[in-house]
């Protein structure tokens, strides 16, 4: 049987994604929406179209078996899926592509590989599922590299070891979310981290680059789940003490968590697992407008209730969801345990959507014994449009439109003029970059002290300007977004996009023991320069 093989230039698998009809039905309502004539659907690039540089660099006879320079790895490691890897694909367009691809299949594999990048000063950038929005895999532009290698960790993907007492597990950092979660279900355990780009993302990019998760209130990122970490680094590996918690100086946990590959390669962790949820209880409620729930949402946070899901969808996402035709905000609220029912968890979180204009559904707190509860309704249109997301994304760009979103954090005092005034401020970059689009906003995650709003940007482009459209547009947002006091990322890292203003966000003598730690452990500056700082 033949192997199934990922999409080099887009999302998902070569059988997956929306078919040649489904692709014209979408152009259709596109172009309807936007009073446009219609779109021409650009094909995807082909493996013959591309015109990859010749590999600078030959790995060493000892690695020669593990490592690839052939058009489709090459090609399929070089970019990642945000809008602007999935246009330059589109283009053909891989001008910089990586020199090898290494696939080492145990820790003493890769120990190699990074010895002989550090050796050689080979850029070499790890890569989990390569699920990155932020340009965090691909090989620098620039430096005195004498070539890049990109380092798969794809064979390390097991579970190594369960502690069903303490609830944990030793799993190596290249699993994949489904194949994670495959390993724990026997022993009735999950880890309950499910991010958009689960199918295809690993759990040491999770923790490289602090995925934020399914909960939508308390364990928020995947930060809330690790016990400990085993870290290979150009300077030797580094492993930190296995424990419930610790108050011990610093933790070397976190000096990792979120390193986006620029400290070292995380090959094992010790992760905090759940018993697998067996109630449920689910409910969509109506709100006249955005703000109205945004009350909602900000009392649920603050009452302790800890729902999985609180995620508020303004009327534009609503109807784009299919959760209702645009008439009104919708509140996607859930709650999950494995230990008992949860009418009083959801009831009095109804109390708080009715005290602020929220309607209430019928039956909407009672508990469900089966995954139903938050299947169905406007709450299973909204899950299946946001894991339908992301392979919907190259038939965007096959189309031509501008798309870009953008994820934050804001204290709750400050977000109601930072919501008028970024959502003014993207409303008036669209209309001038692109003379017509939309600007949605949706919550994704909600704390006691603030939200996390997730905006998305949709607009017709200019045939072969999409990029510039798209690098306009992004400027100008977080040009704000930063001025007004948000964090550049809530759970997309930082990556290459977003270094201008992470700059600015960050603390400049946080800046400076950064790099100290860099040159520390990463001497020559080899693990993916460029990501988070400059070489």
């Amino acid at each position: 049987m033949a192997e199934r093989r990922r999409k080099f230039w887009g999302w998902g698998y070569e059988d997956q994604g929306p078919n040649p009809e489904q692709q014209r039905h979408l152009a259709e309502r596109m172009a309807k929406r936007f009073g446009l004539g219609g779109y021409a659907i650009t094909p995807p690039p082909t493996e013959s179209e591309l015109n990859l540089r010749a590999p600078r660099i030959k790995p060493p006879d000892a690695l020669a078996a593990i490592c690839s320079s052939s058009v489709y790895d090459r090609a399929g490691h070089s970019y990642g899926k945000s809008f602007s890897d999935i246009v330059r694909a589109f283009r053909r367009d891989y001008r910089n592509p990586f020199d090898v691809v290494a696939f080492p299949r145990d820790e003493r594999e890769l120990v190699a590989v990074l010895e002989w990048c550090d050796r050689e000063r080979l850029a070499a950038a790890p890569y989990g599922g390569g699920s990155s929005v932020v340009g965090g895999v691909e090989p620098p532009a620039q430096g005195d590299y004498r070539g890049a290698v990109s380092i798969d960790l794809g064979h390390l993907n097991r579970v190594l070891e369960i502690d069903r007492a303490s609830r944990a597990a030793r799993i190596q950092g290249g699993a994949l979310g489904p194949a994670l979660e495959d390993q724990l279900r026997p022993h009735g355990l999950t880890l309950r981290h499910f991010p958009q780009s689960f199918e295809f993302s690993s759990l040491g990019g999770w923790i490289a680059t602090r995925s934020g998760g399914h909960f939508a209130t308390l364990y928020t990122h995947i930060d809330d789940f690790v016990e400990s970490l085993r870290v290979v680094t150009p300077a030797g590996a580094i492993e930190s003490r296995r424990l419930p918690g610790s108050g011990a100086g610093p933790s070397p946990d976190r000096m990792f968590i979120g390193s986006e590959g620029t400290l070292g390669i995380i090959t094992e962790a010790w992760m905090r697992l759940q018993d697998r949820p067996k109630f449920r209880a689910g409910a969509s409620v109506t709100f006249p407008d955005f703000a109205t729930g945004a009350k909602a949402v900000r009392a649920i946070s603050q009452a302790g209730l800890y729902p999985a899901n609180c995620r508020l969808l303004d009327p534009g996402e609503a109807a784009n969801a299919g959760a209702n035709q645009g008439e009104a905000a919708v509140m996607v609220l859930a709650f999950e345990s494995a230990d008992h029912p949860l009418e009083p968890w959801m009831k009095r979180a109804l109390e708080c959507c009715a005290d602020h204009g929220g309607t209430i559904p019928a039956g909407a707190d009672r508990t469900r014994a089966d995954a139903d509860a938050t299947h169905e309704g406007a709450a299973g249109a909204w899950r299946n449009a946001f894991l339908n997301a992301p392979y919907l994304r190259d038939t965007v760009v096959a189309m031509g439109m501008v798309s870009e979103t953008f994820e934050t954090a804001i204290t709750w005092d400050r977000f109601p003029e930072f919501h008028a005034r970024l959502m003014a401020t993207a409303g008036d970059a669209v209309k001038r970059v692109c003379g017509k689009g939309t600007v949605t906003v949706r919550f994704t995650h909600a704390y006691p002290d603030g939200p996390a709003p997730y905006y998305t940007i949709l607009a017709p482009g200019r045939r072969g300007a999409e990029l510039e459209q798209w690098s306009e547009i992004k400027r100008v947002i977080s040009d704000e977004l930063i001025a007004l006091g948000g964090t550049i990322t809530h759970h997309h890292s930082v990556g290459r996009d977003h270094r201008p203003w992470y700059d600015r966000q960050r603390p400049d003598g946080f800046a400076t023991a950064l790099k100290a730690v860099k040159r520390a452990l990463d001497p020559h500056a080899v693990l993916n320069p460029g990501v988070l700082f400059d070489p």
